[in-house]
């Protein structure tokens, strides 16, 4: 079972990943406005979801995979709170699926933390 979901958690951040180059749109409506360089980030997230994503499958770079999943879902956290703040503000009816993402990120931290190891 262990095995079936590092294949699985493997498949999200890859797809996650080609979704910010075939979407890049929807992630810029959520990058804070503090932040510079938004379609940048959105590429270069991207593109490391993408890589950790790959690099969960070998035995031999699992563990580095995992924490840097660790630290980039971390480092998005911002990212999610801000979708939260624009569709409060914009009365979005999916507000919920927002306010729903944010303990998300700490069950997706557990979950790779799992993988540390």
């Amino acid at each position: 079972m262990k095995l079936i979901l590092l294949y699985l958690m493997s498949m999200l951040y890859v797809a996650a990943g080609v979704y910010h180059f075939i979407r890049p749109r929807f992630y810029m409506k959520i990058m804070p406005p503090w932040l510079p360089w938004h379609l940048e980030l959105v590429y270069v997230s991207g593109a490391i979801e993408i890589i950790l994503g790959l690099l969960l499958l070998p035995a031999l770079t699992r563990g580095l995979a995992a924490w840097g999943i660790i630290v980039l879902l971390i480092a998005v956290f911002p990212a999610n709170v801000q979708m939260a703040i624009n569709y409060w503000n914009k009365n979005n009816p999916y507000l919920w699926i927002a306010i729903m993402r944010l303990p998300l990120q700490f069950v997706l931290i557990w979950w790779a933390w799992q993988y540390t190891k």
